[in-house]
């Protein structure tokens, strides 16, 4: 099927469905203790498409529709796509809740949102009805599993339109370089757009994608765009398989690839050092992969990685900005680099200087982006939500600047070399200093703080916390101990600084900006410095 065919996601999954109704749509992987889908599940286009049906009655007759927005605390359960589904037929906006986050960060959320109502886990509903009360508007909250037979009426009206391409479908919240996340509009035009895209990227080169027969597994979380938008649009739009695990787990992986038969794998850059440290077992040699598609694996684990498990990882670079994808198909790929691939029928690229001048090939600078034609912007996210300057900002000049510094090959192949913007990330994971260093200067104890990225042979990098202590104050374990509960209490458990250095001083400019790239000497492993604090192990996932 052609994206340009269909005005919303709906439609273009309702004619896969009417099309195909028997083949398989979802696929849970087993897992013995899970407290859904145990034993594993497999939903076909038609059950689901009955599923989404049921969803779409159930939203009209509570009064929900276009310019209503519905958060999503579902975390990986199949179930988010029939609400997401459902939505798209009715111009309902989902926004995707990061399961991770502590009060104050879904309070942040749920206010500059101005979600009309939640669908939430029954273990999360009181959570998110105690930030309805601290944002000071209603905020129903419905428990996901159990669906009431009417939903709390929508505070307004729909807005009297028919949905179409343009009509908003998702808010994706995305780290920003100025504290508190940014929210991503993105429209049906979006996702279909994103998964033509990918299907078109997929099927060059090395790696195929054919139609209804394919089984895409793909661990990553559902408030990100690669599982929630991109590879599911994709599946759609071939009549494929998405088989969503609830996280991934590296010491039953290979089970659960060779268990749903997929044929198709997605991946971090943390994954391939984790599988490549498990004991070899039978089920890493009975899998039915043919690729594997993801961003961040180490040069050096590129060829090992296939060479063991006998399939080739392509690399791949996207944003939630920009919908779709570059990737590394097509020979050479230049496994030895972080090579991620070359400019495309739908997305331009170029390598600037800090005044947006081109530079000569093999020369590092920001990689700049646009869709051909005459609308750059055409299928990419239609803008940060209440936050119009920093759209035009990342526009300026006709090319979204994606702060990210990369060098242009003269093969045209693009080879990613560090992030210019002051983002961390840490096992897939953007994290924003500026939200970290708020959260810490918020205790009296601190004068200054710098929070960077400190390599990290497993997780890409880590996040590090750089404090300058108030006089009088010692900057010891003690301290470093209680500024770890704060950021816990506060903030995703990811987000929490697993490294912390007291120091007298920090550089700083002459309008006493800290001068980050000063704090150490190039070269030296910040990790190593004597007197700091290691509290990596205080920073485990909480079963909120």
């Amino acid at each position: 099927m052609n994206a340009d065919d269909f005005t919303t996601l709906h439609a273009a999954f309702r004619a896969a469905a009417e099309a195909a109704p028997g083949n398989a749509f979802l696929a849970v992987p087993p897992r013995p203790g899970r407290d859904y889908d145990a034993g594993g599940r497999e939903i076909t286009y038609g059950e689901a498409l009955a599923a989404v049906e049921e969803l779409i009655a159930l939203y009209r007759a509570a009064g929900y529709g276009l310019g209503h927005r519905v958060a999503l605390l579902m975390e990986n359960r199949p179930e988010h796509f029939f609400h997401l589904l459902a939505f798209s037929a009715l111009g309902i906006s989902a926004v995707p809740v990061n399961p991770e986050y502590t009060h104050d960060e879904m309070l942040y959320q749920m206010a500059h949102s101005e979600a009309d109502l939640a669908i939430a886990l029954p273990g999360r509903m009181a959570e998110l009805r105690a930030v309805g009360e601290a944002r000071g508007t209603a905020l129903p909250v419905v428990d996901a599993v159990r669906l009431p037979g009417n939903l709390p009426r929508a505070p307004r009206p729909p807005r009297n339109t028919k949905p179409d391409r343009s009509s908003e479908l998702g808010l994706y919240y995305t780290s920003g370089t100025t504290g508190r996340p940014k929210g991503c509009i993105t429209t049906n035009d979006y996702f279909l757009k994103a998964g033509q895209c990918y299907l078109e990227e997929t099927r060059k080169g090395i790696v195929t994608i054919t139609d209804a027969s394919e089984r895409l597994l793909n661990p990553l979380p559902l408030y990100h765009m690669n599982s929630g938008v991109l590879s599911i649009t994709a599946m759609i739009l071939s009549r494929n398989c998405q088989i969503q695990p609830d996280r991934f787990h590296p010491s039953s992986w290979w089970y659960e690839v060779a268990e749903t038969r997929a044929t198709i794998i997605h991946y971090l850059g943390v994954v391939p050092p984790m599988l490549l440290n498990q004991p070899e077992g039978p089920d890493e040699k009975r899998h039915r992969v043919k690729w594997g598609l993801g961003a961040g694996i180490e040069p050096e684990l590129h060829g090992q990685f296939e060479a063991r498990f006998g399939f080739p990882l392509i690399e791949g670079w996207a944003m939630t900005e920009t919908g779709r994808l570059y990737v590394a198909a097509t020979e050479p790929r230049h496994i030895d680099t972080r090579a991620f691939g070359r400019p495309t029928a739908r997305m331009e690229g170029r390598i600037v200087d800090e005044d947006d001048a081109e530079l000569a090939r093999g020369t590092a600078g920001e990689l700049l982006v646009r869709a051909p034609g005459p609308d750059p912007r055409d299928g990419f996210f239609a803008g940060y939500l209440k936050d119009d300057a920093a759209t035009e900002e990342a526009w300026r000049g006709g090319w979204f600047h994606t702060g990210d510094t990369v060098i242009q090959r003269a093969d045209d192949m693009f080879v990613f070399v560090d992030r210019k913007k002051n983002i961390i990330r840490r096992s897939g994971e953007n994290i924003a200093a500026a939200e970290v260093e708020a959260c810490i200067a918020g205790d009296s104890r601190v004068a200054q703080i710098a929070v960077i990225a400190a390599p990290d042979a497993l997780r890409e990098e880590e996040v590090m916390a750089c404090i300058v202590p108030m006089p009088g104050t010692d900057g010891d374990e003690a301290l470093a101990d209680d500024l770890m509960a704060r950021c816990l209490e506060k903030l995703a458990y990811y987000k929490a600084p697993g490294w912390w250095l007291f120091l007298d001083k920090l550089p700083t400019t002459g309008t006493q900006k800290v001068q980050k790239a000063q704090i150490f000497p190039k070269g030296e492993d910040p990790t190593k410095r004597p007197g700091i604090i290691d509290r990596r192990d205080r920073k485990k996932r909480v079963k909120r």
